[in-house]
């Protein structure tokens, strides 16, 4: 835990370079995803609101089944078919593609906008050579020849820090461990300079050690290249060590958002707070005590929902948290903090 808190205000110090980025490569206002289920309609989404600068990384924090997955896919244009998309605006580097073709979203996946999904061995094509599928975005949205992807994708295999490049290009994905296979989906989210990556719980199929190069490699590679990354997580500690802002979602909706010293310095929303106590911290457990946990269970989202969301299971909760659902107010002058929660902790 202390790791985590130095972390934070390390990078709280070296925030100040976000202050003057006014560029969003993505702004999503007032995103809805309702799925219809035989005992009703599941209101998966329900009114987020989100942006990514340029060069910035946000985080998207919440436990699963909160919407997560489900909002990145909503911003790619890859929701299931039975799930119905409602937005506002959905814009990209400054353009809207809120009514684009599905011609038009195929031209810009890849290319402008990519995705890492949490497990490679299911996004990559067990039926094709590793240089094949990087090589097949190129190919599809640059004018440029074969030899040329080629060489593209060895430049980004060894950027990713995967070895004898060259030879991987003719391997296959079952010849692959899960961290050079996740490597390999980052190489490919590259391939085309993409202006937004959206990376879905990269790691959680990755034993520790490797989580914590593939990480710094996105680190890395981001403050390289000046690309937004949309990261979701479950996770606070990679939250911690990879977020300037933090929006935490819970059943649904985005409960509370700001920078991530904020956000762990002075958490507003109990089930943020929640979040926060289910970390154990050295010297203050004991071998044998109950980690922390947040009692009760999520809502059910299907049908009609009044008041908040998260009032079953918040020790603050008050007669008006099942009258009116509260709306995320900002907590700081500089309008950079927000919590939705009608009690003042």
């Amino acid at each position: 835990m202390y790791a985590v808190i130095l972390e934070v205000y390390r990078r709280a110090f070296s925030f100040g370079k976000f202050l003057s980025i006014v560029e969003k490569v993505l702004n999503v206002e007032g995103l809805h995803i309702d799925i219809p289920l035989a005992e009703g309609v599941l209101h998966a989404v329900d009114g987020v609101n989100l942006y990514v600068n340029k060069g910035e990384t946000l985080c998207i924090v919440g436990e699963s089944g909160c919407g997560k997955s489900l909002t990145s896919l909503a911003i790619m244009d890859l929701l299931p078919k039975a799930a119905n998309k409602i937005v506002t605006a959905l814009d990209l580097s400054g353009t809207s593609i809120l009514n684009h073709s599905q011609q038009q979203m195929s031209d810009i996946r890849g290319d402008k906008m990519a995705m890492i999904f949490q497990e490679p061995m299911t996004s990559l094509n067990p039926a094709y050579s590793i240089g094949n599928q990087l090589m097949e975005a190129m190919l599809r949205h640059k004018k440029i020849s074969r030899g040329a992807a080629r060489d593209r994708a060895v430049e980004l295999l060894q950027k990713v820090g995967i070895k004898d490049a060259e030879n991987r290009l003719r391997q296959f994905p079952h010849q692959l461990s899960g961290g050079l296979r996740q490597r390999v989906m980052i190489a490919m989210a590259l391939m085309c300079d993409p202006d937004l990556i959206i990376a879905d719980e990269p790691t959680t199929a990755l034993d520790v050690t490797i989580q914590a190069q593939i990480l710094s490699l996105l680190k890395e590679l981001q403050d390289d290249l000046g690309m937004g990354l949309l990261l979701i997580t479950h996770d606070m500690g990679v939250v911690a060590r990879m977020a300037d802002r933090v929006a935490v979602m819970y059943a649904g909706r985005i409960v509370e958002e700001g920078t991530v010293h904020q956000v762990f310095a002075n958490a507003n929303h109990p089930y943020t707070k929640g979040l926060m106590s289910c970390i154990p911290v050295p010297g203050k457990i004991k071998r044998g005590d109950p980690l922390g946990t947040i009692p009760g269970i999520v809502p059910s989202l299907v049908g009609d929902f009044s008041g908040c969301r998260f009032r079953t299971r918040c020790p603050f909760s008050e007669d008006i948290c099942a009258i009116e659902e509260p709306n995320l107010i900002h907590k700081d002058l500089e309008k950079r903090h927000s919590s939705a929660c009608h009690i003042d902790q």
